[in-house]
């Protein structure tokens, strides 16, 4: 074979080239005429001087607890940035936690978003489906695109049931919504000792440290981000959205604060409205000749009350405050963080108190464990105040009674979920940003109009980005809020943001240029569902000249008929701009997608971790099975499969001698535990619960039995049942016992007593015929 000429080859190639081209020119002079892509965006950059963004928000905090805006509890992080910074004392939210959310983080109403709803509360209608819209990306979504770091530290409460477990997708998860980092708990609540955690899209364990507290460790992953971004690309701006399980329920507090505040609130909530509502004129908040609404006939009289209720009472509120406090303590080593750093002056910071006004679900007279009353388990009264050092420890899952959360929103009327009073819609706002806030405005107070909704626009403007048309390929919709920058400089520009509506479970109002429109729809916040509540249509309205009234004592419909007409057609229109109607009130049936429907039996491999309640099979008022196959070795021990926390649910688990125990925990009403007598040998096992459903209603009680490889080892009866959820946030895990414990298991150094000695190969949740 003759050998190539590789060197002849290499001189002739140009040549070739060029023929083939049908052209004679050099490879070089080829490669100029040729069209050159243009090289691709390795870095995102921010605008020149865009400044860091800090958004804190707390949770059910209301207008009248902090003593920033006159309230009986010590913020003096809040207090400090106060001074250095503009307070908003019109500042309004949604009345409920995920659509203020949604609202704060897009900038759009909530209902446009599609998240209109409490995502608990969610059902098929377009505005209230938790199924967040594309047209409306989030801020941080946008800021990402445009160089800044972004990172979501503790609540979120914006993605849909659906899609809340590890089989995702995660695009509605924080970490596909725009945030580059994502550390803190999906729901709506979660345990402050023993919280359930993700980090990014991964089910997490608390760090394992003596007295460990969720709103410390919330604060420490956040200066750890701030300066790891700081020091990886100092030249990027960062967007911290913290978001603090401060102060919902399960209102849970170190000793020590909850201390701080003993006796402070032995006087009662009558007494303390108006002590509070004296400082906040003495303040300047209010006129010196305003008055405050009356208290509710619902509320009942704190001197009405025994002594022993009274003193529960009381203590409960000492751990509201002491939350309060300890919360405003982390956000301050946060601000603190940003002092140490030299980035304080062009950090643009957002302090927002609360998402909502404070919460009455504790009901009237507070509680231990108070989901169990929300869903129409009440709890028994003695065994409650015999307990009353539990109170906002981790022995408990502490609410306030409903009249110390309507003392909280002093001056106003009501609280949570009641948007036609500003009791739900009034929370105090701090913004600090000193290298555009001078001297000469920091420390006033600003009295324009605003709304969540404000918050993204103003972030745009500080940053100088355009609001996108376009995000990811999807056209945007406009955004309703307005950004808050005219005011900085100027304490009496007009307001900007004129108009806006409310709505929550059918309850609606309408802010227009001083006047408020609104008309309840027949929910009390501390009572279950009611499907039989009357047609929106028969809702009485009620009309308030803010300007003159600032805290709707004086109702004016009556006097005034042709200005309610205009308001009411004008939230009609609204309502119908931002899918709002139809106005329905609260579904009992949802019609959105659920991961179990319509199966009546599911299997589990031994690695499922982290399945939110709503994607089991119904297990509430009816029968139910439970088997689980595992392998035991010779010291098999721990969870084989737990549902919920120590607020209630249920767990399967070994103790330390290999015997099979069955834990079914009813809020606080009752605790059942069956248990084998004889250890498992090692092996392979069938261990089943069945539980046989009384019937006849809602949350009956039945017999339960303990099965081993099909022969009864143990049998008991359940009084009651749970009439619809176990918790809010915890989860179905497999081989361990996630977040809070259900059962009082054998002390270890491993969170959640997982399986050891052993493998748990399957768990099976089936819905029996009977019922």
């Amino acid at each position: 074979m003759a050998k190539k000429n590789h060197g002849a080859t290499r001189r002739m190639l140009p040549l070739l080239l060029a023929g083939a081209c049908g052209f004679a020119l050099p490879i070089g002079a080829i490669a100029q005429e040729m069209p050159q892509a243009a090289p691709p965006e390795f870095v995102r950059q921010a605008p020149t001087g865009a400044p860091n963004v800090v958004v804190i928000l707390l949770d059910d905090v209301g207008w009248g607890s902090a003593s920033t805006f006159g309230g009986p509890v010590a913020t003096p992080a809040l207090d400090a940035l106060a001074k250095q910074g503009l307070s908003y004392t019109r500042f309004h939210t949604t009345a409920i936690c995920s659509p203020t959310r949604a609202s704060l983080l897009t900038g759009r109403n909530a209902h446009a978003s599609g998240i209109g709803a409490v995502m608990n509360s969610a059902d098929a209608r377009p505005g209230y489906s938790g199924f967040h819209r594309k047209d409306t990306a989030t801020i941080a979504e946008v800021l990402r695109q445009h160089g800044y770091a972004t990172g979501a530290f503790g609540k979120w409460h914006q993605t849909p049931d659906w899609e809340a477990s590890r089989a995702g997708p995660f695009d509605r998860w924080p970490t596909g919504e725009g945030f580059d980092t994502f550390y803190g708990f999906l729901g709506g609540e979660t345990d402050q000792f023993t919280p359930t955690l993700y980090e990014g899209t991964a089910p997490v364990d608390q760090p394992r440290r003596e007295g460990y507290h969720l709103s410390e460790d919330l604060a420490d992953h956040s200066i750890a981000w701030m300066r790891e971004q700081r020091a990886l690309r100092p030249d990027h701006p960062f967007f911290l959205y913290l978001a603090t399980g401060g102060i919902h329920a399960p209102i849970q507090a170190p000793d020590t604060y909850i201390a701080k505040y003993k006796g402070s609130f032995d006087m009662g909530w009558d007494k303390l409205r108006e002590q509070t509502f004296a400082r906040q004129k003495a303040m300047g908040l209010f006129p010196a000749d305003a008055s405050m609404p009356p208290r509710p006939p619902e509320i009942p009289a704190w001197d009405s009350l025994s002594r022993e209720e009274q003193a529960f009472a009381a203590r409960t509120m000492e751990a509201y405050a002491g939350f309060l406090d300890h919360t405003d303590a982390q956000v301050g080593r946060v601000l603190q963080a940003l002092k140490d750093d030299g980035q304080f002056d062009n950090t643009l910071v957002f302090y927002m108190v609360g998402d909502n006004g404070a919460s009455l679900e504790g009901g009237l007279l507070g509680s231990l464990n108070y989901l169990g009353a929300l869903i129409g388990l009440p709890q028994d009264e003695a065994a409650k105040l015999a307990r009353i050092g539990d109170a906002g420890t981790a022995r408990s899952y502490t609410h306030v009674n409903s009249g110390w959360a309507w003392a909280a929103d002093t001056p106003f009327q009501w609280g949570k979920a009641m948007p036609a009073w500003l009791g739900a819609i009034r929370n105090p706002l701090v913004i600090s940003w000193p290298e555009k806030i001078g001297a000469d405005e920091q420390g006033q107070r600003r009295n324009q109009f605003g709304h969540v909704n404000d918050i993204a626009p103003t972030i745009l403007e500080a940053a100088g980005i355009a609001a996108p048309k376009v995000v990811n390929g999807v056209e945007q919709r406009s955004m309703d809020g307005t950004s808050l920058i005219y005011s900085f400089d100027a304490p009496h520009a007009p307001e900007r943001h004129t108009r806006q509506y409310f709505e929550v479970f059918g309850s609606r109002a309408l802010y227009e240029n001083g006047w408020f429109a609104a008309a309840d729809h027949g929910r009390l916040p501390w009572k279950s569902f009611n499907p039989m509540a009357p047609s929106p249509d028969k809702d009485e309205w009620r009309l308030y000249d803010l300007d003159s009234d600032p805290t709707q004592v004086l109702d004016l419909a009556d006097s005034k008929p042709a200005r309610l007409a205009q308001m009411q057609a004008a939230f009609l229109a609204e309502a119908a701009r931002n899918d709002v109607l139809p106005i329905e009130g609260q579904h009992l049936r949802s019609g959105l997608p659920e991961l179990a429907a319509g199966r009546r039996s599911v299997t589990y491999p031994g690695t499922a971790q982290a399945i939110p309640e709503p994607a089991l099979p119904k297990m509430a008022n009816r029968s139910w099975r439970i088997e689980a196959k595992i392998e035991a070795g010779k010291t098999a021990k721990g969870v084989i499969a737990a549902l919920g926390g120590h607020s209630a649910g249920w767990s399967l688990w070994l103790d330390e001698q290999s015997r099979p125990v069955f834990t079914y925990r009813l809020f606080d009403l009752q605790t059942l535990n069956l248990q084998a007598d004889t250890p498992l040998k090692p092996g392979s096992h069938s261990i089943a619960i069945d539980f046989a459903y009384d019937g006849g209603g809602y949350g009956k009680g039945g017999n339960v039995a303990l099965t081993v490889d099909g022969k009864p080892v143990g049998s008991g009866r359940l009084h009651a049942s749970t009439t619809g959820v176990y918790t809010i946030d915890e989860t179905f895990d497999v081989g361990r016992d996630r977040g809070s414990s259900v059962a009082a298991y054998p002390p270890t150094d491993r969170i959640g007593y997982p399986i050891s000695g052993g493998a748990v190969d399957s768990v099976t949740i089936s819905l029996p015929e009977r019922n």
